[in-house]
């Protein structure tokens, strides 16, 4: 089955209502999505984010690196958690998605991640890397 990212984002105004809520009311709501995905057998990994303030930046667009401490400017860029889910076509992630115990002013993108099967299997990198997922059981 494919996996699907869900990238988790925030506009100010979403980030604002965030930090309103009771932080264990705001565990329980997650939890309870959490545990439904597990119930479901779609769930591989789901993570949250430190605080962009705590975050750098290397930016590539220049001659040679810059890096720039946090916090940003605007924050729509940013994403503040994923989850990336096994399920049987993008539709299902995004119902899953919609599922999500989220308010107005935040977002889920839903992006596909790319089996190692569909990347050239003659290549010396990809053939380390199957051997390396092979040997820490993730295939």
């Amino acid at each position: 089955m494919p996996k699907y990212m869900l990238i988790m984002r925030a506009t100010d105004e979403g980030l604002a209502k965030f930090q309103n809520i009771d932080f264990t009311e705001m565990i329980d709501a997650m939890g309870k999505f959490n545990d439904e995905l597990i119930r479901a057998g779609v769930l591989l990994a789901a993570e949250g984010l430190d605080d962009a303030a705590n975050g750098v930046v290397v930016d590539f667009t220049g001659e040679a690196p810059v890096v720039t401490d946090g916090p940003y400017g605007e924050t729509k860029e940013l994403f503040g958690g994923f989850y990336i889910l096994n399920v049987a076509s993008q539709e299902e992630a995004v119902e899953w998605a919609k599922r999500l115990p989220y308010s107005s002013g935040t977002k889920a993108e839903i992006r596909r991640v790319p089996s190692i099967d569909e990347f050239p299997q003659d290549n010396e990198y990809i053939q380390k890397e199957r051997a390396w997922r092979e040997a820490t059981g993730q295939l």
